[in-house]
């Protein structure tokens, strides 16, 4: 644990230097990246999870991951600020992944409500987004993601401006997407509710995976079950995302485990 903290806190930002405010947000995200890192999602330090942080005066920045660190070793001190263009804002100039911020920026740029966007490289999700059917609506899971999800083509690794206009066409009001030969997005109001869109993603990808290893012939849902999947949704997360049910457990499980990323 202490060494983690060490290595995190090498450019670390100053608390007192921000507001109460973005300090919670960054304890959470920094949350966030332990529990991609804990159900063994992340990637070593590449693929990214972003939140939004308003200032005085309405001024909005972005939070991500410093480049160069594993996921279990972010803190909150270590989350770097950035303005919409990827600029760091932080007194301390430091670097991030420039692929990452293009499709973060793209979303959070055309989506106000998009508080947290989450983008995993897992087996699960790749896998899924390689196969032509993509996800499909074969568990309970996938039900959830399967009936607003959205698909974005690959255009090679994402340093194109012009390949934003796109993508967030694509994703339109969706707050999960599959990245065709590339891996998961998800979107929420909230780092909870991003995080529970993409546990739930995740699950429905590495089922369809498993599923399809049997060799078997695959039972999909009946389609006017997957019509009414939306309002069942909305019933068993009382009529919101779902991630503040979770939140406070999950961090709990962190607490228990490691809580360094509270630094």
């Amino acid at each position: 644990m202490g060494q983690i903290a060490s290595l995190a806190s090498s450019g670390s930002t100053n608390r007192r230097s921000m507001s109460d405010a973005e300090w919670q947000t960054r304890i959470d995200l920094a949350a966030c990246y332990r529990l991609v890192a804990l159900y063994g999602w992340d990637d070593l330090i590449f693929t990214h999870i972003s939140a939004r942080v308003q200032e005085e005066g309405g001024h909005e920045y972005f939070l991500i991951n410093r480049y160069g660190l594993m996921f279990e070793e972010i803190t909150a001190s270590s989350l770097v600020k950035v303005d919409i263009h990827g600029n760091v804002v932080d007194d301390e100039p430091t670097a991030i992944n420039p692929a990452g911020f293009t499709i973060h920026s793209a979303v959070h740029e055309a989506r106000e409500d998009a508080g947290c966007v989450i983008h995993l490289h897992t087996p699960a999700g790749v896998a899924v987004s390689a196969q032509e059917g993509g996800l499909l609506p074969i568990s309970q899971t996938a039900l959830f993601p399967y009936a607003q999800l959205a698909y974005h083509d690959y255009e090679g690794v994402a340093l194109n401006p012009d390949e934003k206009q796109r993508l967030v066409a694509d994703l339109g009001t969706s707050n999960a997407m599959l990245l065709r030969n590339h891996g998961t997005l998800a979107v929420g109001r909230s780092i909870a509710d991003a995080f529970l869109a993409i546990y739930v993603l995740e699950r429905a990808c590495a089922t369809q995976v498993l599923a399809q290893s049997g060799g078997a012939a695959l039972r999909a849902v009946d389609p006017a079950i997957v019509a009414g999947i939306a309002e069942a949704a909305k019933k068993v997360t009382h009529g919101g995302g779902g991630g503040q049910l979770a939140w406070p457990a999950l961090l709990r499980k962190l607490d228990r485990t490691d809580p360094s990323y509270k630094t």
